[in-house]
């Protein structure tokens, strides 16, 4: 495969069985296509002085709650880690490099900072992916509290979750038990991907937003949805051939898709094209 280096590095960390891969390593890996003299060890590092200095900031009683309250003393209080909310769709706040430079970020970027502190002081925590805003949890039996990094770290419950979605999208949605399951490491990337991807479009900066569906179909091959919109990209560009290789492999294997029309449509006009 005819990748860069940070792609190659990529798809080489997502190999592993999911509970191998290094989440921090990475979201790296995928914010060095973006910033190419990233060194990741760097970052890595600084990783670990962090939690060297948490660890010095930990009780002395190792209760939980405890732990959560001097985790968000130093990441919040001390280092001043913030919820982006001024520039929410800043592509920056997906880029764990930035993240930790500028100390403000995202829900699953901040999360993701949290997460790896925790995990190196052999405190068990997972994210969240609760739909529209990224929680993490500890993995202690019989204890069911989320943190919020990308509001200081706030303790929430079950009913605080439910009450985040009412405001969300209204109490039409119901608070689902599998929203607060723990994610596995390829849908976390997926997430932080998706998010880049949501903004590129926005901005119709195309290439990018190929970048970051071709990562994703990296974690999941059998996305016929990110096969889809990667067809339609290609197609916007020009590039006919690869467009309707996608295109055409999203029909067959989604033939009932709502839209098929559409689809089929975006075909005719390229077999007219070529046929003038």
């Amino acid at each position: 495969m005819d990748f860069s280096l940070a792609r190659q590095r990529f798809h080489q960390e997502i190999q592993q069985p999911d509970s191998n891969i290094d989440l921090a390593a990475a979201a790296l890996y995928i914010a060095q296509e973006a910033y190419p003299d990233l060194d990741p060890q760097e970052y890595l590092n600084v990783l670990d002085v962090m939690a060297a200095a948490a660890k010095e900031r930990l009780p002395a009683e190792p209760y939980p709650l405890k732990i959560i309250q001097a985790l968000n003393r130093y990441l919040f209080d001390e280092l001043k880690f913030s919820g982006n909310s001024l520039d929410y769709y800043n592509p920056r706040n997906s880029f764990l490099n930035e993240v930790i430079d500028r100390r403000i970020g995202i829900p699953i970027t901040l999360s993701l900072v949290y997460l790896e502190i925790a995990k190196r002081l052999d405190f068990p925590m997972a994210g969240v992916g609760m739909p529209g805003h990224f929680l993490i949890r500890p993995l202690i039996e019989e204890m069911t509290v989320f943190v919020d990094p990308f509001n200081q770290g706030e303790i929430l419950f079950e009913e605080d979750c439910q009450e985040r979605l009412k405001q969300m999208f209204g109490a039409s949605v119901q608070l689902q038990p599998e929203f607060l399951e723990p994610i596995q490491s390829k849908l976390f990337l997926v997430r932080i991907l998706t998010n880049l991807k949501v903004i590129y479009l926005s901005r119709e900066e195309v290439p990018q937003a190929l970048a970051t569906i071709e990562r994703i179909l990296l974690l999941f091959p059998d996305n016929v949805r990110e096969l889809r919109d990667r067809g339609l990209l290609y197609y916007h560009i020009g590039h006919l051939m690869a467009a309707r290789q996608d295109l055409e492999s999203y029909l067959k294997q989604y033939p009932n898709a709502k839209d098929a029309p559409q689809i089929l449509q975006v075909l005719w006009q390229m077999e007219k094209g070529q046929g003038n």
